[in-house]
Parts: C-alpha cells; sequence; structure tokens
C-alpha cells in the first residue's frame, strides 16, 4: 500500500455540542510535535487530519506538509443541514487550496454525513441516527421514503462537491460509512470507513471488491479497535461503552483493559487490507483526547479509545516528555510494520 496512514483529530463534535469537541484544547507547538513523530517514528506517509475548525486544520496541515506527509485534509462539520454543508464545505476549500503549493494535498468532502449531520436519515442526534440505521423500522419514521433520503443525500452530495472544485483543483474524495449509497463518479479518490468486527471476520478484505469495482483508487479512511477484550468484535462501536453524563464520566460496563487486542486487531486487519488492491489505508487514530487513561478501572476511559497513545489526566509521558500522552503496544507494532513496507 502506497499510503501508510492514520487519523489525526483537530476537535470535531461527536455529540452535536460544540461545547464538547473531542479535542477540547489545541496548542500549536504540541500539534507539530506529534506530527513530528508520526512522520519520523510512526513512518507514516499520509495523515487524515480531520476537524471542524478550518483554521486548526490548515495549521495542521501546513505541518504535516512540511514533514513530507501527504495530507489528507478533511473538513468534519455535524449538525448542519444540506444547504449549511454546501457552504462550509465552500469555505474550507478555499482555506485548502493554497496548501497544495506546499505539498500532496486531498480534500474529503466529510465523514459519514449522513449519520452526523440532519436531513439524511431520521433522529435529532448522531446516536438517534445510527439506531435508526440498526431498526428498518425506525428509517421511515420521519416521515421520509428510503428513496427521498437516498435523493437527499445524493443532492447535498453533488452540490457540496461543485462547491469544492470551483475553489479547490486538487483530489477529491470522501470518508463514507458501508451504509451510504455515495455516487462515486463525483469522486476522484473512494474514500471507506471499514472496521474489522464480528460480523465480518471471514469477508472482511472482500467487503472491498465493489469499491475496486468502480474503477478508481481506495482508500480505506479508517479502521481501529479501542482497548478492551471484546473490542475487536465490536469494530466502529467499540466506543459506545462511556457515560457521558455522569460526572466524572464512567464506563457503562465492566471491561478488561488490554493494549493487545489493538496489536492483534492491526495485524489481522493490515493483512487482510493487502490482500486487496487499495491504495492505502489510515489507522483511526493517533489519540482521543476526549477518553483519557485513570487508574480506576470504572474510569479508564482509554478502554474506550482507537489511539495509538493513552492520554494522561496530568503530566506528561516518559517516552516524549512534554506531551501529555503515552505510547501504547499498538504505537511501537503499527511503527514497526510500517518501516517493513518503506
Amino acid at each position: 500500500m502506497r499510503l501508510r496512514g492514520i487519523n489525526y483529530d483537530t476537535g470535531f463534535a461527536p455529540f452535536g455540542s460544540l461545547e464538547q469537541l473531542s479535542r477540547p484544547s489545541f496548542d500549536a507547538e504540541q500539534v507539530r510535535n506529534e506530527l513530528a513523530i508520526i512522520a519520523r517514528d510512526l513512518h507514516c506517509t499520509a495523515v487524515r487530519i480531520s476537524g471542524r475548525d478550518v483554521k486548526r486544520l490548515v495549521l495542521a496541515a501546513e505541518a504535516a506538509t512540511s514533514l513530507g506527509l501527504e495530507v489528507w485534509f478533511s473538513p468534519f462539520p455535524t449538525e448542519l443541514g444540506a444547504a449549511e454543508l454546501v457552504q462550509y464545505f465552500r469555505e474550507a476549500a478555499r482555506a485548502a487550496e493554497p496548501l497544495r503549493a506546499q505539498g500532496n494535498v486531498v480534500f474529503v468532502l466529510g465523514c459519514e454525513l449522513t449519520v452526523f449531520n440532519r436531513g439524511f436519515l431520521p433522529g435529532d442526534t448522531s446516536l438517534d441516527r445510527l439506531h435508526a440505521l440498526a431498526d428498518p423500522a425506525l428509517l421511515t419514521s420521519a416521515g421520509l421514503s428510503l428513496e427521498e433520503q437516498v435523493r437527499a443525500f445524493r443532492s447535498a452530495l453533488a452540490e457540496s462537491a461543485q462547491a469544492v472544485r470551483q475553489s479547490f483543483n486538487g483530489p477529491l474524495s470522501y470518508a463514507a460509512g458501508s451504509w451510504e449509497p455515495v455516487d462515486w463518479s463525483l469522486f476522484d479518490i473512494i474514500g471507506v470507513d471499514h472496521y474489522l468486527d464480528a460480523s465480518n471476520r471471514d469477508s472482511y478484505g472482500s467487503q472491498l471488491r465493489p469499491y475496486l469495482a468502480h474503477g478508481r483508487p481506495v482508500v480505506v479512511t479508517e479502521f481501529g479497535c479501542c482497548t478492551y477484550r471484546g473490542a475487536e468484535d465490536r469494530g466502529a462501536l467499540g466506543w459506545n461503552i462511556v457515560d457521558r453524563a455522569a460526572r466524572p464520566q464512567r464506563l457503562t460496563q465492566h471491561v478488561v483493559r488490554d493494549e493487545r487486542v489493538q496489536v492483534q486487531y492491526l495485524r489481522e486487519a493490515l493483512r487482510a487490507l493487502e490482500k486487496q488492491a487499495v491504495v492505502g489505508a489510515f489507522w483511526f487514530t493517533f489519540a482521543s483526547y476526549l477518553n483519557p487513561h485513570r487508574v480506576d478501572a470504572h474510569l479508564d476511559l482509554d478502554c474506550a479509545s482507537y489511539g495509538l497513545v493513552k492520554v494522561l489526566e496530568s503530566g506528561t509521558g516518559n517516552a516524549y516528555p512534554g506531551l501529555p500522552w503515552e505510547p501504547k503496544l499498538a504505537f511501537h507494532v503499527l511503527a514497526e510494520l510500517y518501516a517493513r513496507r518503506e
């Protein structure tokens, strides 16, 4: 695979509220240090930089291109309607175009828009919309037929893609959910969030063949696993074990923390992906700042983190002094596996 990638979060609103960003604080020096580690120590060739704030995206992208990383510039809006999405992506494209003079840049037209934004699936929140996906009876509960939902989604994608291309002259992609009926003729590169779990363990790689049949480059924009036993079977839903309303936030169930789970998952997923003709893949994710590691097992939110590093509540790590995290086992294994592919 040409692209040995990782996701890097600059802060989005996973639960809709801007008061709870996935990365509450954003320090420029820390960002530059982390991206240097991604390029140097993890042996990545590409980084998918995502987040809601375009200024944060640009700062991180400038740092990444200066290190020789290919940047997948990924604005991540939440809870916007179709017209708002078009305007948001238009402004993001204007900010992204100057970056192309500094290095290779791909514009990613959002992530799983049907779940994270309004007007495509029934539900007031992303969690509501995920529940609708799992229950066919809920999919038409808002009065829209499935055909109308598809038309609304495809129309928003087409209008947004057109708006982006008016300002951004580089390649265009989209980070799709497997359920989304994307018109891939709009894009130069097919991007799909593709998680290994109990339901597809025997077909994980082969599930990408319909995407490959379009004759365009295919990239896995997300794959990853949380840090507890059993997370390997939950894939993209492994994060859903945290009570965000509790103070302090805590796990909703007893799980056994185990960093080896991520390692096994990483090896298995990469083996399967390399058997397919995909251009590359991005591990999800470098760090999850909403899920700090704690000694108390009931409060150890890092169990619900896909990060290669465990975020510390206070102080700095020993391996990388000055940074508020410590590498997990998967950090070193991903570095080893990516280095072999240089």
